[in-house]
């Protein structure tokens, strides 16, 4: 490996070090989106039923107990359970939107690494090509294959160790793009059912 590295010229230590930082990027975010996915469903239902039997105090302790942004939402709401529904709605709306950041945290990273590494390869390929030139310009043409060699297998290198840590970093930075827009899905799920169990709690005229 540490071979392959070395033939490759300087960049190759640049296309390591990007794939190095894809790998981590891409785990860390794997064990943050899974520990921010709860059953939506399930804790929805363990809520209402909660509210149901007016027990809003043990409710908001349970969002408060529930890791992921889902119960942080819900906790917001919760806190102002009485509060008119379109301000109900500007409280999901900005709680949601405070856990974006978080959920989106080093996402662009992953995906500039995706989109560059292809140009560090290309530079590493032109670099390679400008040495083989130089070295056939230098014995007047008369280079040997082997030193000609030498800048194409170069060239080859890092275009092809480029291309290697660019698809998996293209296809990771997707994957985990789907991910955040399922959480975000159901964090606006999650909103709306709990603003229509508040709006019902409302309506019933019951204080829970």
């Amino acid at each position: 490996m540490m071979e392959l590295v070395q033939k490759g010229g300087p960049l190759m230590w640049l296309i390591l070090a990007c794939s190095i930082t894809a790998l981590g990027v891409f785990f860390e975010r794997l064990v943050h989106l899974h520990r921010a996915s709860i059953k939506t469903g399930d804790f929805l239902r363990g809520l209402a039923n909660l509210l149901k039997n007016k027990n809003l105090a043990e409710a908001i302790q349970e969002c408060a107990g529930s890791p992921g942004p889902i119960p942080r939402v819900l906790h917001a709401m919760l806190l102002r359970h009485d509060a008119p529904r379109e301000e109900l709605r500007a409280i999901a709306q900005e709680a949601g939107q405070l856990e974006v950041p978080g959920l989106e945290r080093n996402l662009a990273l992953l995906g500039t690494i995706a989109y560059a590494t292809p140009l560090v390869g290309l530079l590493g390929t032109i670099l390679g090509l400008l040495t083989a030139f130089q070295q056939i310009s230098t014995h007047g043409g008369y280079a040997t294959a082997t030193e000609i060699a030498g800048g194409v297998y170069e060239s080859l290198l890092t275009s092809a160790a480029a291309l290697t840590v660019a698809i998996p970093a293209f296809v990771a930075h997707s994957y985990i793009s789907a991910r955040v827009n399922d959480v975000l899905h159901d964090i606006e799920r999650a909103s709306i059912e709990m603003l229509e169990i508040l709006r019902g709690n409302q309506n019933s005229g019951k204080p829970l």
